[in-house]
């Protein structure tokens, strides 16, 4: 009889702390409820095993790969660059818990995620969170060993709440943070048509950015990310979004996303590596003014704040 577990993860977004997470300050992070789901299958197999992986997106299948048990070598691929990714987190797996692919079988991974690829809602994090689950091992020292980061997205996959992440060292701590903004019907997350590297980004800022601006930054960015999550008016979370931008502008020499849309009627954050992803957008304007307004500038989708914060039972 075939052996079957299924796990799950909530995808991410980081509404402050873009790049200085990375050096230690407090960073707002925010669950999503469009994840990532995981099934792994088992059969028999004693002549030639093999670990056989489907994804699959919102429309269809995404990636498929055929891995070699015996050394996780890869035997056929629909995408060779994904699947050498996947091979670097296999084998790291099995370096942490060498048990893993002990027994002489089939594996048979099938993945679903709930958002496209290229939205960075964390493709590869949820993978490394329910993997991690599957293997019984510690995720961030997957992450580590495998791609790296700052790790917050992992907390996140493991969360129901938006959270205060820090990294200290190598030991990341979040906390709850009760962050509801009576506003938030105010607030929309909208898609800026492409992927940032974000493993790019963050060589680019850690080659070209002086430790001492960094040090200075993040005492005023931990001020800021705390009076966001305690903000209670509108127009004071906007000035706070402000000051966000312009110290993050100063800190990467790069131009705040507003500066794009002059025009926009409201205020508008980067979230995460900026050039891509998603951004924060702030407006008092009418709903289908502003819908009219991002479809005009090719932004989409568009969600409002509730429609991805993971809602309690």
């Amino acid at each position: 009889m075939d052996n079957i577990q299924t796990f799950k993860s909530n995808g991410k977004l980081l509404l402050t702390g873009e790049y200085l997470v990375l050096y230690g300050a407090n960073a707002l992070a925010m669950p999503v409820n469009k994840g990532q789901q995981m099934e792994v299958r088992t059969t028999a197999n004693n002549e030639n095993p093999k670990i056989i992986w489907e994804a699959h997106k919102p429309d269809g299948l995404w990636f498929c790969a055929t891995f070699k048990l015996s050394d996780l070598s890869i035997l056929e691929t629909s995408d060779a660059i994904q699947a050498n990714k996947l091979q670097l987190i296999l084998i790291t797996l099995q370096q942490l818990n060498p048990t893993i692919f002990a027994n002489q079988q089939n594996y048979y991974f099938r993945t679903r995620m709930d958002f496209a690829p290229e939205w960075g809602f964390g493709s590869s994090s949820t993978l490394i969170v329910m993997l991690s689950r599957w293997a019984k091992i510690n995720p961030y020292t997957l992450l580590n060993f495998s791609f790296g980061g700052s790790g917050y997205d992992i907390a996140c996959g493991m969360v129901s709440q938006p959270i205060i992440y820090q990294l200290k060292g190598l030991l990341p701590k979040h906390r709850p943070a009760n962050f509801d903004p009576p506003f938030k019907s105010h607030l929309y997350f909208v898609y800026q048509g492409k992927k940032q590297d974000s493993a790019k980004a963050i060589r680019k800022f850690q080659e070209e950015t002086p430790p001492e601006k960094i040090n200075q930054a993040i005492q005023s960015l931990n001020k800021i990310t705390d009076e966001v999550v305690q903000c209670k008016n509108f127009d004071v979370f906007c000035e706070l979004l402000k000051r966000h931008e312009t110290l993050i502008a100063g800190l990467t020499g790069l131009t705040p996303i507003q500066a794009y849309y002059p025009d926009f009627k409201g205020v508008m954050k980067s979230l995460g590596a900026w050039g891509g992803d998603f951004l924060l957008a702030a407006s008092l304007q009418n709903e289908q003014e502003l819908m009219h307004y991002f479809k005009q500038n090719k932004l989409s989708p568009v969600f409002r704040f509730d429609d991805l914060t993971i809602k309690s039972l």
